[in-house]
């Protein structure tokens, strides 16, 4: 049976907040809220933990999930970001989107796309969240609370509560924070591909003539990176 916490969406209380980590660090697998709808989550590592997500989403291993991260400085141990893309992300961050990259050796392979040898990766903006990765010091793997069968994501811990009270340890109770997923795009590959429209907004990430304004010219971006010699490397750049 799940442990339910009503935490403020914009003041979390530390003492619950304490105690939903040390949950997750004891292997439990949480319902918490971000920026973009509700999510599943468990501890970088757990590999019970991503199972049971896989299990409750019925997904199989080649649907990424997701690691969230406090900040650039943490993600940018887990993913290479080249120079071209650099500044994209940087923009958009902390925000709804996941952006796909290439994973670093970091990362384990069960957390891969098995083909493409790549992971998602967020910074959520929700101060819930926030509060849980700084107490944590680490990502969570991560995926949205989408049940199979359904078209919208759960809304209310009150009703992941009455559906999912067997299979989570935990569940964060922080109002409604929509049925919009995040934007994802795919940044591994060539080009760009926006692989799913929500709650971010993807004007940013079209690809435009260059010199078109306004927004960042990822057409230019990418010319810029074909041209540019050296392999590419994992950043760790302070937020």
């Amino acid at each position: 049976m799940a442990r339910y916490f009503d935490i403020h969406p914009a003041n979390p209380q530390k003492r619950m907040v304490g105690q939903v980590a040390d949950i997750v660090r004891d292997g439990g697998v949480i319902a918490y809220p971000t920026d973009s709808c509700y999510a599943l989550g468990c501890q970088f590592g757990n590999k019970d933990g991503i199972s049971r997500i896989r299990s409750i989403r019925g997904l199989d291993d080649r649907h990424h999930l997701t690691l969230v991260c406090q900040d650039f400085a943490q993600l940018g141990q887990f993913v290479y970001v080249s120079n071209a893309i650099f500044r994209a992300i940087k923009a958009a961050t902390p925000g709804s989107y996941t952006f796909i990259l290439p994973a670093t050796k970091e990362v384990p392979r069960r957390l891969q796309h098995p083909g493409k040898k790549t992971v998602g990766v967020r910074i959520p903006r929700h101060g819930v969240t926030q509060a849980l990765l700084a107490e944590l010091g680490e990502p969570l793997v991560s995926s949205t609370l989408l049940l199979p069968g359904e078209d919208e994501p759960m809304t209310q811990g009150w009703q992941i509560a009455g559906e999912l009270d067997h299979a989570l340890d935990a569940i964060i109770d922080s109002g409604d924070c929509g049925t919009d997923p995040t934007t994802v795009i795919d940044f591994s590959q060539s080009e760009p591909e926006i692989v799913r429209r929500g709650a971010g907004d993807t004007s940013a990430f079209e690809l435009r003539p260059a010199g078109q304004a306004p927004g960042y010219d990822l057409g230019r971006c990418w010319a810029s990176r074909a041209r540019s010699a050296g392999p590419r490397r994992s950043w760790a750049v302070a937020s």
